[in-house]
């Protein structure tokens, strides 16, 4: 009776720190459960990114058109819209919302599994994990992001791998600081 209790009493900051502490997925072995969990987490966290981002169009969209009109540097922001979304009909706009989501929550799942996966790889290969397993990490997922977006060129690739890279060393280096 007391689990129940327990369990009705939680909160959601409760929650979220649980998924530290325990295995969202048993695969057998650490390097699936690892890629699991964070392709699902990141999954997660795309999708309401995602969902997010066009509610904001969507009311930014309705007060120009109730207010007539918006600043300038607001109104140009149309641009990062979903496509598709053009509210022709109410099914058709949820179709073209789910399907968006869908593809961005899986980017952003595809970016952290990879990325987890070839960290964990890297440190059980050299037997260490330091910058240079971030550094790595951190470019072939950029490398694969660019590869997923639409007409991605040579030089996007090799900025996305650099920018990743970067990121990815500069979060490990900090991460000894903090």
């Amino acid at each position: 009776m007391s689990r129940n209790r327990d369990l009705e009493t939680r909160t959601l900051l409760d929650e979220l720190r649980s998924f530290d502490k325990g295995c969202l997925f048993d695969l057998g072995h650490p390097f699936l459960n690892r890629v699991a969990e964070s392709f699902v987490k990141a999954a997660g966290i795309g999708a309401i990114q995602a969902v997010s981002r066009e509610a904001y169009f969507a009311a930014v969209e309705g007060t120009r058109v109730d207010s007539g009109g918006l600043p300038p540097e607001i109104s140009g922001s149309k641009k990062h819209r979903f496509p598709g979304l053009k509210g022709e009909t109410n099914s058709k706009s949820l179709e073209a919302l789910v399907k968006n989501t869908g593809k961005e929550s899986v980017q952003w799942g595809l970016a952290a599994g990879m990325y987890s996966g070839l960290t964990y790889g890297l440190k059980e290969a050299r037997g260490t994990h330091d910058w240079k397993n971030s550094a790595v990490a951190g470019a072939i997922t950029g490398m694969a992001l660019a590869l997923t977006s639409d007409g991605s060129s040579h030089e996007q690739i090799v900025q996305s791998a650099i920018t990743g890279a970067a990121i990815s060393t500069t979060a490990n280096l900090l991460a000894g600081i903090f």
